[in-house]
C-alpha cells in the first residue's frame, strides 16, 4: 500500500487546492474577451468541473474524470475551438494568477506550472 502523503495530488494540496485553482482561473476567464467566447455554455460551472476533475486525476487524485468522460483526449476535445497563441497566452495568464493563489512550496509550484505551460502549448491548433 502506497503512502498517499507523497502523491503529487496530496503534495499540491488535494481537493481544496484544485478547487481554488479552478475557481480563481475561471473568475479570470469569465471576463476575458478572447477566452470567454471559446466556452459555448452560458454557465462556466460545467467547464470548471471538467477541468478540476481532469487536473485532480492527472496529479493522482480521484479518477472521476475518466469514470465520467473516458480518456481525456485533450487535443481532440479542443479541436473544435480555435486555440491561438494569443488564447494560450491569456489562458496562461489566468492560470498563473490561479497557481500563485495557492501559495505552494517552490518545488510543487514549479512542477504544476511547468505542466500547465506544456499543456497550454500543446493545445494551440491555429495561428490565426
Amino acid at each position: 500500500m502506497s503512502d498517499d502523503s507523497t502523491s503529487p495530488y496530496t503534495q499540491l494540496g488535494g481537493a481544496e487546492s484544485f478547487d481554488r485553482l479552478v475557481t480563481v482561473f475561471y473568475a479570470g476567464v469569465a471576463t476575458d474577451d478572447v477566452l470567454r467566447p471559446l466556452y459555448p455554455e452560458d454557465d462556466l460551472g460545467p467547464a470548471a468541473r471538467r477541468l478540476r476533475m481532469f487536473l485532480e486525476q492527472y496529479w493522482g487524485g480521484p479518477r472521476t474524470y475518466s469514470d465520467e468522460r473516458g480518456h481525456p483526449r485533450l487535443r481532440l476535445r479542443h479541436a473544435p475551438f480555435a486555440v491561438t497563441p494569443e488564447a494560450r497566452d491569456r489562458w496562461l495568464h489566468h492560470m498563473r494568477v490561479a497557481v500563485d493563489s495557492l501559495q505552494l512550496a517552490p518545488e510543487q509550484h514549479d512542477q504544476l506550472w511547468s505542466y500547465l505551460v506544456m499543456a497550454a502549448d500543446s493545445m494551440v491548433n491555429t495561428l490565426d
